[in-house]
């Protein structure tokens, strides 16, 4: 019974403007198993082209190749790559063997695409192997082989899924007259053990050993005929195993697509390796910009908390001026505190709490600013002659204020609104300005002249003051500030003739779970804000926040740099590897198993990249903590576990991006072309 039978082929290759050249002519012949059959023929007469067709590399013909009761005319790409896989073996006169792998993986590579177990993928090769003389050369790397050692391989990897046909193009054309006979005469051993074997040749040796000759000119076969004195050897050496797999519906994993990519990529360590740490670069400044702004806020909101009790809230007035939206300069008219509790009770009882607070339930503050209408400067006796010191803030002190809040002294009391000298507290930056003016430090316990000039008052409030103490009063400790109670004020303020509304309002409660949701409607409303404090930090944080996002902005904008370089360099390689997908293709390998193997490299630099990338986030993160905290006494700057599994995750996601092209021109490359690249 014929193997193979091929019935009225003609092969056409176009050449432009229409026209087309015949490589194949009217091709009529049949081949039994057993046979040894040399295709001869000058170059360019048609014999690699009728091998191909055969070998199911190429499918577009007329008329019929039936094997095994197949026909391959037009069959789609699965059929041929399963019929390549189980059917047909090849070996190549350039041998064709994939350098970076070991002599045994080359073998074995026919055996991964078919999911076999690595137990008997081992055992099968180096039974083969051992058979065809290369049993010490195993872990050795093709180049380290002779040329005749190499086509022992290639005929290894050929036999490996015990295929009924070998396909042998020109097997001996760059081996010795020694070498040559030995290849023959393994090749005569196969189609005696009952294998079709067809040897595409030039040289007259090759045909004289051949059971069978024929020749072809032109695209047509001139001459068949069986060489009468071949004898088959009955004595079977080789053994040749049966296939496990036959006709199973078996491919390859993702398990040893990423194993054969890991070998592609430490072929190329050191293109692939910097080309991880170039994505490694942009994954650094990623996480190091997540850090800042993590870090700057929570060094804010921690700032802030450390000045603010949660059991006061602090209620002030929005302002409808953009520019002075972060501090507090608008009073409250007269009757409005009777609208505070309003909405305060009102947020109350939408929480599901009985509305009880009453206007007595707050305390009212003052905050006067020089764009506000208040203007404040101090004069200290014995430098008259000096320029008065500027005050930018006349300040209520805020109840949430205590002996933690002190740099030096006490608290103030004024517990005599109409006393002669009123005791009021300055921020480190108005102690600034006396140490300025007097050249000294000391100014707890001293008595300053504080002049206060409101506009629409021609007479300034003038007050004697004893600074009791210096606060450290958080995000606006630089500010020259001078607290003076509400009540101070609103006398001194009297007695000119003025009535004073607060512009903070206070209410203090045990329960801090009433002044949380109070806090939150405060936050959250349109009419109030808090503190000046949460002002400022809520200023602060959207600040940092909006550099950290035009930063996190640059450092994605470096990420899709990398991303067009891991394309660019993906690229390059499939143009490198050409053969060697064309030797994939050759023994099996479906599209789907191409863009795998490609995708895995792509998954394998991205992982690669984050993890570089996070070691170096690491290193990077320590230099900048102790720069900081050297040159500014602390470091804004906060490493969240989320930002490494986000950085392995971006990296491995715009790497597979980024070779998802490279990975279907490479599925996509026609296989006869692609072995005949250089």
């Amino acid at each position: 019974m014929n193997e193979i039978e091929i019935k009225h082929v003609f092969k056409h290759y176009p050449v432009g403007n229409k026209e087309k050249f015949t490589a194949l002519s009217d091709i009529n012949v049949s081949f039994k198993k057993g046979e040894l059959v040399s295709i001869v023929g000058e170059s360019g007469s048609g014999k690699s082209t009728l091998m191909n067709l055969i070998g199911g590399l190429d499918s577009d013909f007329e008329g019929d190749i039936i094997v095994g009761g197949m026909n391959l005319r037009s069959q789609p790409d699965k059929v041929l790559d399963k019929y390549r896989k189980n059917k047909v073996g090849f070996v190549f006169q350039s041998f064709n063997l994939i350098p970076h792998l070991s002599i045994l993986d080359n073998v074995t590579i026919a055996l991964t695409l078919s999911n076999v177990s690595e137990k008997i993928k081992v055992e099968k090769a180096t039974k083969i192997l051992t058979r065809l003389g290369l049993e010490k050369e195993l872990k050795r790397k093709p180049t380290q082989l002779s040329g005749g050692q190499k086509q022992r391989v290639a005929i290894a990897r050929a036999l490996i899924n015990d295929p009924d046909i070998i396909l042998a193009d020109e097997p001996t054309g760059a081996l010795d007259t020694g070498t040559t006979s030995q290849i023959l005469e393994i090749m005569k051993e196969i189609a005696d053990e009952g294998k079709l074997v067809i040897m595409v040749t030039h040289s007259e040796k090759v045909a004289s050993i051949s059971s069978r000759v024929v020749e072809i000119s032109d695209g047509k076969i001139i001459r068949d005929e069986k060489n009468k004195a071949y004898k088959k050897n009955r004595t079977k050496r080789l053994e040749l195993a049966k296939s496990e797999n036959r006709g199973e519906k078996q491919n390859l994993a993702i398990s040893s697509a990423i194993r054969l990519a890991f070998h592609n990529m430490w072929a190329s360590k050191t293109k692939n390796f910097l080309m991880a740490f170039g994505v490694a670069i942009s994954i650094v400044s990623l996480i190091i910009m997540l850090a800042f702004g993590s870090g700057l806020n929570s060094y804010i909101a921690d700032v802030s908390n450390s000045f603010t009790n949660p059991n006061i809230v602090t209620i002030t007035k929005k302002t409808s001026d953009p520019l002075m939206s972060m501090l507090p300069i608008t009073a409250f008219g007269k009757g409005e505190d009777e609208n505070i509790i309003s909405d305060l009770n009102g947020a109350l009882e939408k929480a599901g709490y009985e509305p009880f607070l009453t206007k007595d339930d707050l305390i009212p503050g003052y905050c006067g600013i020089s764009l506000g209408g208040m203007q404040a400067e101090f004069s200290i006796a014995g430098y008259e002659d000096a320029e008065p010191a500027q005050i930018t803030c006349v300040y209520s002190t805020p109840p949430y204020y205590d002996e933690n809040n002190l740099i030096e002294g006490e608290l103030a009391q004024n517990e005599n609104v109409d006393a002669d000298v009123v005791e009021i507290m300055l921020t480190y930056g108005a102690y600034a300005n006396f140490k300025t003016i007097t050249g000294s430090s000391d100014v707890v316990g001293k008595t300053i002249k504080l002049k206060i000039s409101v506009a629409g008052l021609s007479t300034p409030i003038e007050v004697d003051a004893l600074v009791t103490a210096i606060v450290d009063s958080s995000v606006i400790q630089r500010m020259t500030v001078a607290y003076v109670d509400f009540d101070v004020l609103a006398y001194h303020a009297s007695l000119h003739g003025l009535e004073s509304f607060p512009i903070t309002s206070y209410y203090i409660d045990t329960e801090v779970e009433y002044a949380d949701v109070l806090n939150k409607f405060i936050m959250s409303n349109e009419k109030y804000s808090g503190s000046v404090e949460s002002s400022l930090t809520n200023m602060f944080s959207e600040m940092s926040s909006t550099v950290s996002v035009a930063l996190t902005i640059i450092a994605c904008i470096s990420l899709v740099v990398s991303a067009i370089m891991i394309l660019v360099v993906l690229y390059i390689s499939v143009s490198e590897r050409t053969r060697e997908i064309g030797v994939l293709k050759s023994i099996g390998a479906r599209r789907k198993d191409i863009r795998r193997i490609f995708t895995s490299e792509s998954f394998l630099v991205g992982l690669l990249s984050g993890i570089v990338g996070i070691v170096l986030s690491i290193v990077v993160y320590i230099i900048f903590v102790v720069m900081l905290k050297a040159t500014l006494g602390f470091a804004p700057l906060s490493l969240q576990w989320w930002y490494f599994a986000l950085a392995i995750g971006v990296s491995v996601v715009i790497s597979m991006l980024s070779g998802l092209y490279p990975s279907a021109k490479a599925a996509k490359l026609d296989p006869v072309e692609s072995l005949r690249h250089e």
